[in-house]
C-alpha cells in the first residue's frame, strides 16, 4: 500500500494482470467491450444518439478543430526507442505529482456539466478516482457540488480547478468550501475567462447553463446565491437526459421555474466566464487566501512558466484545453519540449518545488510514456474516460483507468525501462521525433 504525508493512497494494483483476466474469461474487458478509444467514442456517440448536441459539446472544439488534431498528430511524430536486454520483469508506475507519491501517473480531469452526458455526471469518475488511487479535479462548471463530489470521492485525492470567479468574495467562498471539503490542491485555469469559438454549440445555440446545467458549483455557494436574492441549493440534481428543446419552450413561456434557473445559470457564467482577464499580480490573491498546492492549467510558453515559479506557485498544466478554446494553437506537447528547455524550470522540477503536467492528446499507454520521457511528471486524462462513463458509469471509468495503466505497463517492460522514473531521467534516449 502506497503511503504519504496524508496516509494510504489505495492497496497496490497488479495492473499486469488486466490481459490475463481477460483470456483467463475468454470475454471481452468488460464493461466496455473493447479498449480501442476509437471505439469508446463511437459507443458514447450512439448512447447518446438521442442527443446529438450533448455529444457534440463533449467531443467539439474550437473552429476548424485544427488544435485538437494537432495534439493527437504531435504525439504520433514521436517515436519511442525501445533499448534490449534489460530485466523489467518488475516495475513500478508510481509518480510524484505535487509532493505525492501515487500509484499511477494520472490525474482525472476536469470536464465541465458531466449531468449532460450521464445521470450520475461528475460523481461516477470521482468515486473511480478513489478506487484506484487517481486524483480527481472538480471543474467550477461541475453539475455536482462541491460537497456532493467531496462524498463520492471519499478519502480519494482530489483537486479543486478554480474558473476564476469575477467577484473575489465569491472566490474566497470557493476556496474556504474546497478546503473544508479535502481538495488539497487549486488547479486554476488561465485560459477560459472567455468561451472560445466553438462552431458546434454556435450553430445550435447550445447554452446548457441557460437551463441549469453546470451551475451546481455556483447554486450551492451560499455568497453567490445571495447576490441573485437567493437561498443556496445543495444537493439539486439537474434532470438526465438533458432536452434543451423543451426546455427551451418552458423559458419562452415563461415558467417561472425555468426563468430561475436562467437567473441562476446566466448569472454564473457572468462569473466564472465573464470576459474579465486576470494579470500576474492578481495571482498574489489566491496565493495569500490558499493554503495548499496552487496549480496554473494553460501554460503553454517557457517564459509564462518561469513567471509562475516567481509567483511562488507549485505546479503547472501544459495544456490548450483539449483543442476547444484556439483553433490553431500549438500542440500541448511541443508547448511541454519547449518549457523544460527552460533552466529555470528544470532546477524546479529537481528541487521539487514544481510539478508539470501536461493535458490534451494523451489517450494510450504509449502516450504518457512519450510525455513523461519529454519531460512531464504526469498527465491528465480526459474525453477517454468520459466516453467510458456514458458507456457504463463508475465501472466505464475504471475500465478506462485501468486499460491505460496496464497498456503503460506493457509498455514500459518491452521498451526495456523499470519504472516511470527511469523514463523521465533518461528523456531524450527514450523518444524521437520524427517528421514524417
Amino acid at each position: 500500500m502506497l503511503q504519504n504525508s496524508d496516509g494510504p493512497i489505495v492497496p497496490a494494483i497488479q495492473w499486469k494482470d488486466f490481459i490475463p483476466s481477460l483470456y483467463k474469461t475468454r470475454q471481452p474487458p468488460q464493461p466496455l467491450g473493447t479498449v480501442l478509444i476509437s471505439d469508446l467514442e463511437s459507443q458514447a456517440k450512439e448512447k447518446l444518439k438521442d442527443h446529438p448536441e450533448c455529444f457534440e459539446y463533449a467531443r467539439g472544439n474550437a473552429g476548424s478543430e485544427s488544435t485538437f488534431d494537432a495534439n493527437i498528430k504531435a504525439f504520433q511524430r514521436y517515436r519511442i526507442i525501445p533499448r534490449m536486454m534489460v530485466d523489467t520483469t518488475q516495475r513500478n508506475l508510481e509518480a510524484t505529482i505535487l509532493g505525492v507519491r501515487y500509484p499511477t501517473p494520472l490525474v482525472i480531469g476536469p470536464i465541465g456539466t458531466q449531468a449532460l452526458f450521464t445521470e450520475e455526471g461528475e460523481l461516477a469518475p470521482a468515486r473511480a478516482g478513489n478506487a484506484l488511487g487517481v486524483p480527481f479535479v472538480l471543474s467550477s462548471v461541475a453539475s455536482r457540488s462541491i460537497e456532493d463530489v467531496a462524498e463520492a470521492n471519499g478519502n480519494g485525492h482530489r483537486f479543486f480547478q478554480l474558473y476564476w470567479p469575477k467577484s473575489d468574495d465569491i472566490t474566497l467562498s470557493l476556496l474556504k468550501r474546497a478546503k473544508d471539503n479535502g481538495y488539497s490542491a487549486l488547479v486554476v485555469t488561465l485560459d477560459n475567462f472567455s468561451i472560445g469559438w466553438r462552431t458546434h454549440d454556435i450553430n445550435a445555440t447550445f447554452a446548457p447553463p441557460l437551463h441549469g446545467y453546470g451551475n451546481e458549483v455556483g447554486r450551492s455557494d451560499p455568497v453567490f446565491m445571495a447576490k441573485l436574492g437567493l437561498e443556496p441549493v445543495t444537493n439539486h440534481r439537474p434532470s438526465f437526459p438533458y432536452e434543451y428543446k423543451k426546455l427551451d419552450v418552458l423559458l419562452q413561456q415563461g415558467d417561472p421555474h425555468q426563468a430561475q434557473e436562467a437567473k441562476v445559470g446566466m448569472g454564473w457564467v457572468a462569473e466564472v466566464c465573464s470576459g474579465h482577464y486576470r494579470s500576474w499580480d492578481a495571482l498574489r490573491f489566491l496565493r495569500d487566501n490558499w493554503k495548499g498546492p496552487i496549480v496554473l492549467k494553460g501554460i503553454l510558453k517557457a517564459s509564462d512558466a518561469e513567471k509562475a515559479l516567481e509567483y511562488g506557485i507549485d505546479g503547472i498544466v501544459v495544456s490548450n484545453h483539449g483543442g476547444r478554446q484556439v483553433d490553431g494553437a500549438i500542440p500541448s506537447l511541443y508547448a511541454l519540449v519547449d518549457i523544460v528547455q527552460s533552466p529555470k524550470v528544470v532546477a524546479a522540477q529537481k528541487a521539487g518545488t514544481l510539478t508539470v503536467l501536461l493535458d490534451s492528446g494523451v489517450r494510450t499507454g504509449s502516450d504518457i510514456i512519450k510525455a513523461l520521457a519529454l519531460g512531464a511528471q504526469g498527465v491528465f486524462l480526459g474525453r477517454a474516460y468520459l466516453w467510458g462513463s456514458v458507456i457504463a458509469g463508475q465501472a466505464g471509468v475504471e475500465q478506462v483507468l485501468r486499460q491505460t495503466m496496464a497498456e503503460l505497463d506493457v509498455t514500459l517492460g518491452l521498451i526495456g525501462y523499470q519504472s516511470l522514473d527511469d523514463v523521465r531521467a533518461m528523456g531524450g534516449e527514450v523518444v524521437k521525433k520524427i517528421d514524417f
